[in-house]
């Protein structure tokens, strides 16, 4: 052999094991429907610190409406014009629209997938071991805030914890002058209406166990049940006995209202804690809103959303890489820091809100239940937001609105009626 020969076969040799492509640019697009929420500052920052990491990789951070994410998201994979990670809300909605996500397992490391908690909310049957298909971005409660300062005003020296209690305190503050319980529209991202889900996931603790829910995903408690009916109509009392404001399909600045000292309780979500901390300094509180008979033993502590990739995606590789360091410590210390609270096994949370919240499950021993909005049928949830808020304007009986919900139930295909499978949504 020649040496410009031998010259060329080495210099061959040494480009097919050069790293291939080691400074390509990769864009990977995310689509995510956070609105102003905590939610949407982690997800910013959450990609600043991924890039200045793997300078190769550019996310745009594109944001789109709440009310029609997921229409949009679905006409996306038909046009091919979809992004390659995207907001996933866990639960039932991840089941309907797992023919456009990548399960996770065998794409993300088994052992930072370990790292992850309550996986079983994201994966097929409800099984950790089928793989998720969303990587939780946080821990999220549904809970009560109170303003500790209007409570001491009103004389109440503990949070209620029950219904009878819950309608006592509200007599008490009302008799000072001060609304006992704001409801509105307002701080919603994902609909201009007044979402009832806060509330009936909470309903429906005080109605059953656990174990027992999956009775209303496959009938074996119909949603006409008298207990349900109960329920609705204690909450329904509230707004009939003056203890919410009256507006409570229309206004649009309740998380103000209470932010400002005009009311003493909301019912809402983590996404909010940072910006109650923030207004209202240690003055703010959380507590398990009482909606039960006797004294409420479970809270709503689930893993509500994440970011998914899209089967679509031309770019997996680099997608999956973001999912992966999602896992990290580094993620959880910027998520904790937007005022959320990290799904990371070990991590906690500063903000000591959120930490009151993790105390009902760690210290009080609640029973966490899942959001019921991830939980139920998309039809029935869909049935369900249609009618449930006129039941606390008293615009509508409680029977009537589970009669509603129960019809829709009854339309579904059988498949998603099992409770053994949890197919489809």
């Amino acid at each position: 052999m020649g040496a410009a020969a031998a010259t060329a076969m080495l210099a061959a040799t040494l480009l097919a094991s050069a790293p291939a492509q080691a400074s390509s640019k990769v864009t990977l697009t995310l689509w995510q429907n956070y609105g102003t929420e905590q939610n949407a500052v982690a997800t910013k920052n959450l990609i600043a610190a991924f890039e200045k990491a793997n300078p190769n990789i550019t996310i745009k951070d594109v944001a789109q409406p709440g009310t029609n994410y997921f229409q949009l998201l679905q006409a996306s994979q038909i046009s091919g014009n979809g992004p390659d990670l995207a907001v996933m809300w866990t639960g039932v909605f991840d089941l309907q629209y797992q023919s456009l996500l990548v399960n996770l397992k065998g794409n993300v490391p088994s052992a930072d997938l370990a790292r992850m908690q309550n996986l079983q909310w994201t994966a097929p049957n409800f099984t950790a071991a089928n793989g998720p298909l969303v990587m939780p971005l946080e821990t999220q409660f549904y809970i009560g805030f109170y303003n500790k300062a209007l409570f001491k005003k009103a004389g109440i020296t503990s949070v209620p914890t029950d219904w009878s209690q819950l309608y006592a305190d509200a007599a008490k503050l009302k008799a000072k002058g001060i609304l006992p319980l704001v409801y509105g529209n307002g701080g919603q991202a994902i609909s201009t209406e007044f979402y009832p889900w806060y509330d009936m996931s909470y309903l429906m603790i005080g109605a059953h166990s656990l174990s027992s829910w999956k009775g209303l995903y496959d009938g074996a408690i119909p949603w006409t049940a008298k207990a349900n009916v109960a329920q609705l109509k204690n909450w329904a009392k509230l707004e009939k006995l003056g203890y919410t404001n009256n507006d409570v399909l229309t206004r649009t600045n309740n998380l103000q209202t209470f932010e400002s000292g005009k009311a003493a309780m909301l019912v809402d979500g983590t996404w909010d804690t940072a910006q109650y901390t923030s207004k209202m300094g240690s003055n703010v509180a959380a507590f398990v809103p009482p909606f039960s008979n006797t004294p409420i033993k479970g809270v709503v502590d689930y893993p509500g959303d994440g970011f998914s990739v899209l089967k679509s995606s031309k770019n997996k590789a680099a997608a999956f890489k973001f999912i992966d360091f999602l896992t990290t410590k580094e993620a959880g210390t910027i998520i904790n820091k937007a005022g959320l609270i990290p799904d990371i096994k070990g991590m906690t949370t500063s903000n000591p809100v959120n930490q009151e919240m993790l105390n009902f499950v760690t210290k009080d021993h609640m029973t966490p239940y899942p959001m019921m909005d991830n939980f139920v049928q998309v039809n029935v949830g869909n049935a369900a937001d249609k009618v449930l808020p006129a039941v606390l304007a008293n615009q509508q009986s409680a029977l009537s609105a589970l009669q509603n919900m129960e019809q829709a139930w009854k339309q579904l295909p059988p498949a998603q009626r099992s409770s053994t499978s949890f197919a489809g949504g």
